[in-house]
């Protein structure tokens, strides 16, 4: 082409991806929402039509958001993952802030973290879920990252007890949040936060007693 006709061809522009309107995002927020209440209360198995009944939508709906159940449970865990990382950075930045508030930062991170039903994930780490999705991958190791952190705050600070490790909150947090399936105490919820309490306690130093066997790292749990 010549110069001549270049300088009259028409200009050309990136094609714009059009934003999600406002409802449809408040549809996908309600669907996740849905879901993870229903997971909480019935295990990862609760029929789709279930979660669109909950969430005021249509199975089309749905669907139209989310291919299939695995994706939908992806950003379930997701949704939770990154709630209880934003818990941990205001956590952090706490204890930055004041190291004398160390520990108390990481009781208020844990309390909070019981609030978004981390346990409840568990049913859905197990066979058949793709652990290694590229997603789930970086929240884990920002969630991993902001643990630790809190921890190594409060440990610095002469708060919390050598002899504990990240995985050793986790397994707490993960038993005393996870529903149990098949019990009589359907209300046994509002004692969460009084038994994390009488965990926390046994963080702080001095300690009362030496522990058995070693820390429990989040590597542990993982290959657990």
């Amino acid at each position: 082409m010549s110069a001549a006709a270049s300088a009259h061809a028409p200009a050309t522009h990136p094609r714009r991806v059009p934003k999600p309107r406002a409802d449809a995002l408040r549809n996908r927020e309600r669907i996740v929402a849905a879901a993870r209440e229903m997971v909480v209360e019935h295990g990862a198995e609760v029929p789709m039509d279930e979660i669109a009944r909950r969430a005021g939508v249509g199975n089309a709906t749905v669907y139209r958001h989310f291919a299939d159940r695995a994706e939908l449970l992806r950003h379930v865990v997701l949704s939770v993952m990154d709630s209880v990382i934003a818990h941990a950075e205001h956590a952090i930045a706490v204890a930055d802030a004041d190291p004398d508030a160390s520990f108390g930062a990481l009781r208020t991170f844990v309390h909070a973290a019981a609030d978004e039903r981390i346990g409840a994930l568990c049913p859905m780490l197990s066979s058949g879920f793709d652990k290694d999705h590229p997603d789930l991958l970086a929240a884990r190791d920002r969630l991993e990252a902001g643990t630790e952190g809190v921890m190594e705050r409060a440990r610095a600070a002469g708060k919390l007890r050598a002899d504990i490790a990240a995985g050793d909150l986790m397994v707490a947090l993960s038993q005393l949040t996870r529903p149990l399936p098949g019990i009589a105490c359907l209300d046994i919820d509002r004692f969460v936060h009084r038994h994390l309490q009488l965990f926390l306690d046994g963080l702080m130093t001095p300690a009362r007693s030496e522990l058995p066997g070693e820390p429990a790292t989040l590597e542990d749990l993982r290959q657990a």
